[in-house]
């Protein structure tokens, strides 16, 4: 399952999907990729419900800049386009599977 999102893609994802997460990481970064495996994990559980998707801030420079993202791991959860949550920082998956079951019964 190829959770990666770019600039392309990006339009098209938000625009035909109701729940959505964004996961701005880079491959350099330590908590990211301690993230990376439960951003996967959730990817798969959810699918249907929640769309997870990841992007590289260092390849898609313009998508972190309009999401105003400054630190990383940034986790961005948009329903119908709209942000209505942000996860600056590490957090466990728990933590971050509340927020998904939250937001797929909004």
């Amino acid at each position: 399952m190829d959770i990666q999102l770019d600039q392309k893609d990006f339009q098209t994802t938000i625009e035909n999907k109701r729940n959505v997460l964004i996961d701005f990481y880079a491959d350099w970064c330590g908590p990211c990729q301690t993230l990376l495996p439960t951003v996967e994990k959730l990817a798969k559980e959810y699918e249907g419900e929640v769309t997870i998707k990841k992007v590289n801030v260092d390849q898609n420079q313009q998508l972190a800049a309009a999401f105003g993202v400054r630190s990383i791991p940034t986790l961005v959860q948009l329903t119908d386009g709209k942000e209505i949550g942000r996860i600056v920082g590490l957090v466990t998956e728990k933590d971050l599977r509340s927020k998904l079951d939250k937001q797929k019964s909004a």
